[in-house]
């Protein structure tokens, strides 16, 4: 249970850092193709995040089922 809570917030960690980075690539003088490749990484690491906070919740709920 708090495995997959840290797993979680280490999803959300990885994408902000991903979010900064493409920050920086767009105000810096960098390809803005890679800021995109960033922003894609990014959302993809926010969007595992959520689903594993929701897979997280489910299991929760069935364990109070039980």
């Amino acid at each position: 249970m708090k495995k997959e809570k840290i797993s979680s917030v280490f999803y959300y960690v990885a994408s902000v850092l991903y979010f900064l980075t493409a920050i920086i690539c767009f105000v810096g003088d960098y390809h803005n193709s890679m800021a995109y490749v960033w922003i894609s990484l990014g959302f993809t690491f926010l969007c595992l995040g959520f689903s594993n906070k929701k897979k997280e919740k489910e299991h929760k709920d069935d364990s109070k089922k039980e």
